[in-house]
């Protein structure tokens, strides 16, 4: 771990979080019947899936999941250097007249969630679209607020927050340190 950097969430933390978000999910859906999870690349997808998997356990429900890329609807595509497009996977079920929770690592700035909207958006009509992410860390640009939280964790500018999972870093763990660049993104250099 680099020098100042300290674990805020461990594997069995994000277990309980990502179980209780799963909880609340199917709480405020009345059974999640008519949910379908997306997650938000690289992170969210694996998050996601997880959620998914929890849920049928809950409800003995499958609930499709699937992933959103928002790199083409990112306002920062003029400023920051290219990126390589990700995946879009709408589970076959589609997603009119679906409850959409869009799925997250971090919330930062909210721009990634305004990006992921536009693309929800040239994808389908959903009834509702909800908003679950794993950590809160504040600092809102723009007027977007989670429905599902892990952990709210608030933040410097100055700190990075990195979110790591197995299926992406072989360990689970939410690790704050002092920031690698002036803009406080997280680990995946990528700003939430």
């Amino acid at each position: 771990m680099p020098a100042g950097t300290r674990a805020v969430l461990d594997g069995p933390e994000i277990d309980r979080a990502l179980t209780r978000i799963a909880h609340e999910v199917l709480e405020r859906t009345k059974g999640g019947h008519e949910v379908t999870l997306l997650g938000v690349p690289s992170r969210g997808v694996p998050l996601a899936q997880r959620l998914a998997r929890r849920i049928e356990r809950v409800e003995d429900i499958a609930v499709p999941a699937g992933s959103l890329d928002i790199t083409m609807y990112r306002d920062d595509l003029r400023l920051a250097p290219a990126r390589a497009l990700g995946r879009t996977e709408v589970p076959e079920s589609g997603l009119d007249d679906r409850v959409v929770v869009l799925v997250d690592d971090v919330l930062f700035s909210g721009r990634t969630v305004r990006a992921a909207l536009d693309a929800l958006g040239d994808l389908g009509r959903p009834r509702a679209v909800q908003l679950a992410v794993l950590v809160d860390r504040g600092h809102r640009e723009l007027p977007i607020r989670a429905d599902y939280v892990g952990k709210n964790l608030p933040t410097s500018l100055r700190e990075n927050v990195d979110v790591r999972l197995s299926e992406t870093d072989d360990q689970d763990a939410v690790l704050l340190g002092p920031s690698r660049s002036r803009t406080g993104t997280t680990g995946t250099g990528e700003e939430h």
